[in-house]
């Protein structure tokens, strides 16, 4: 089987970001972003996928964290997508419900080449420690639009915003590692295209 790695490389006057990713790793990750929160975040998305991830960004943080944040996002969607090529013997979807104490997040992707984010989340917090909560919703619809795949995320209940956007991440990462897995050889789809 061919090797399902992607390197990608963005730099913008906001952001400069180095992003390496193997679909098909241990979920070892090296991720240096300025931003702590995301960094925890990403590496949770890391090692429930199975997913290794090797990013070095930069970003005017001087400012605030959004820009950074958003062009990861674009970054990892953008590798999800190289890495797939034609996506040929894929599962294609992976859901996963993941508890994380009083939180509960539920997560389902479709690898179908059309982009869409729905996003049911709702934090008690407009920060968890100095990072803005808004930000994650940025990160995800970016993620899902340079991916194109669609991402349904929904968080029936929750209470402490940690925990909450803890819980959305491994599910996140369990449920791409379902879709991304070969279960076969040829494309998971009646029209022979994703």
């Amino acid at each position: 089987m061919k090797k399902r790695i992607a390197r990608i490389k963005r730099k913008t006057k906001e952001t400069d970001i180095n992003l390496e990713l193997n679909l098909d790793g241990k979920g070892k990750f090296d991720i240096e972003s300025g931003i702590g929160f995301i960094d925890h975040m990403l590496s949770h998305l890391s090692k429930h996928g199975k997913i290794d991830l090797n990013i070095k960004a930069k970003g005017d943080l001087e400012i605030d964290p959004h820009h950074t944040v958003e062009d990861l996002g674009i970054v990892l969607g953008q590798a999800v997508f190289k890495a797939l090529a034609d996506k040929k013997g894929i599962a294609r979807y992976g859901h996963s419900s993941v508890p994380m104490e009083d939180a509960l997040a539920n997560v389902a992707i479709d690898l179908s080449g059309r982009s869409s984010c729905v996003y049911q989340v709702e934090f008690r917090t407009e920060k968890i420690g100095d990072f803005d909560v808004q930000c994650l919703e940025e990160f995800l619809k970016s993620f899902a639009n340079n991916g194109k795949f669609n991402l349904h995320i929904n968080v029936p209940y929750g209470i402490n915003s940690h925990h909450i956007a803890e819980a959305v991440f491994k599910a996140i990462g369990q449920a791409l590692a379902q879709a991304v897995k070969i279960t076969g050889a040829d494309i998971p789809s009646t029209k022979g295209k994703l």
